[in-house]
């Protein structure tokens, strides 16, 4: 799955000042997502615009209401804390198949895939032809935003509609999908716009004018930019899955221009950089940690290892014309992006517990890598699984969001020591098949996971008619 962004712009103008002063865009500080405090994401409105949405519950009393209501309606063992929880895919295909056949529609143990937060285990049972995802679960309730996430944990459940598009990018007895994700790119057309405003911009500012010129060059920028199309690929834009990836991509873009306050300790590429670089653009990207899996002898089981998500970053050239280019001499200032995005990786754990949208990205990845192994292995064609409910756009809709089209440019902008720098920041890139990689997999040295799969095999098997069990 790739999935990318860019647009970070500095400018610099002198001022014959020596102390800092931010009295120029002030970073906004947003809290950390909590029941108090706003629940943050996104919303898409019906002419496919991104922004940023808050979600007020300042008593708890929305969340408490939804925990409460979930409770009521959620099978007792199903609430119950699991640190491994099986889901059958065949068993819950057939279940869906029976349920949508009786005029039903998934339940939310189906939708929500029996609480599981993550996929940790993939295994294939040949006598039984069965294909079973394995993980940690908890019952699960709405947060303010209504992301349903875990009723301890906070962590976000894995989808019944994500996993359909992961496995559609990677569908039994036909070629994979290459690459999945995102771009969100300034077109060409507006950083012509924008190297022409750049010319306007004084060397010096005086004092007394400071605060005047510093919002006009921040409106400048903004107007030059105008908005960023969005571009979905591999899979359907109208989907949860493809919301997320943008979603994550632009709530990490706003940390880095010092937009949105992280929920941990963090400096924004804002907060490193010093003095601004003419024509130089910063690019932030996602990709996973390819060293991630690590597989049985025999093929049969499969574990997702290690934290799984990094950011990347890159300088890169504009041209006269508006066209981008690798800068081959990246500025000092690259230094600052190239911190910034090590710290996002060292602390994306820390991150993804406490803003769930980055653990919502991680599992996104995990599901598409183990579908990837999935296809890889043949693990359909040799359980006889069709797969065809899933596979049903009619049977089992993933295209029922508004797909996002375009979204503002954002603009921080602050006076630095004497000197006025304007930001405007982005990015997503992954490609399962990297993980599949022979040189990549991980062996199992000491017959863990073999032992894991021997485990399941050997337990007490729920009823035929059951998919999920612990």
């Amino acid at each position: 799955m790739r999935c990318r962004a860019l647009f970070l712009l500095l400018v610099a103008v002198a001022a014959p000042l020596s102390r800092p002063d931010r009295a120029a865009g002030q970073a906004v500080a947003l809290p950390a997502t909590t029941v108090q405090l706003p629940t943050f994401g996104v919303a898409v409105d019906a002419a496919g615009v991104l922004s940023l949405k808050t979600f007020e519950d300042p008593t708890g009393r929305l969340h408490a209401e939804q925990v409460q209501a979930f409770r009521q309606k959620l099978a007792p063992n199903l609430l119950a804390h699991s640190p491994i929880r099986k889901v059958s895919l065949v068993r819950l295909e057939a279940a869906l198949r029976r349920a949508l056949a009786d005029g039903k529609k998934p339940d939310d143990a189906m939708r929500y895939l029996a609480g599981l937060q993550r996929i940790q285990f993939v295994f294939f049972f040949p006598q039984s032809n069965d294909v079973v995802i394995a993980g940690p679960a908890e019952g699960f309730a709405p947060d303010p935003s209504g992301r349903v996430c875990g009723l301890t944990s906070g962590r976000p459940t894995l989808r019944l509609d994500d996993l359909a598009v992961a496995l559609r990018a990677f569908p039994p007895g036909k070629r994979p999908t290459p690459f999945v994700g995102c771009t969100i790119d300034p077109t060409q057309e507006a950083m012509t716009r924008l190297q022409a405003f750049q010319k306007t911009v004084p060397r010096a500012v005086p004092e007394a004018a400071r605060a005047e010129t510093g919002d006009r060059i921040a409106a400048g920028m903004r107007t030059a930019l105008g908005s960023a199309p969005i571009r979905v690929f591999g899979i359907p834009a109208e989907s949860h899955f493809a919301q997320v990836l943008v979603e994550a991509d632009y709530r990490m873009k706003l940390i880095g221009i010092g937009l949105e306050q992280p929920p941990v300790r963090l400096k924004s590429f804002f907060d490193l950089a010093g003095g601004g670089h003419q024509g130089i653009l910063e690019r932030w990207w996602f990709t996973p940690d390819y060293d991630c899996l690590c597989v049985s002898p025999d093929r049969l089981s499969m574990e997702l290892v290690g934290d799984r998500v990094q950011l990347l970053s890159e300088a890169m050239k504009i041209a006269a014309e508006g066209q981008l280019s690798e800068s081959k001499t990246p500025p000092a200032g690259n230094r600052a992006s190239d911190q910034f995005a090590r710290g996002f990786t060292q602390k994306f754990p820390d991150i993804a517990a406490k803003s769930p949208v980055y653990a919502e990205l991680r599992n996104l990845i995990d599901m598409l890598v183990a579908c990837a192994f999935m296809q890889q292995q043949n693990y359909a064609d040799r359980a006889g699984w069709k797969m065809e409910t899933f596979a049903s756009e009619q049977a089992l809709p993933v295209q029922t969001e508004t797909a996002p089209r375009e979204v503002p440019c954002a603009v921080n902008a602050a006076w630095r020591g004497g000197r006025f720098t304007a930001v405007a920041g982005g990015g997503v890139s992954i490609n399962p098949d990297k993980a599949l990689a022979p040189d990549r997999l991980l062996p199992d040295k000491d017959g863990k996971l073999a032992k894991a799969r021997g485990e399941v095999d050997g337990a007490k098997q729920p009823p035929a008619d059951r998919w999920w069990w612990d």
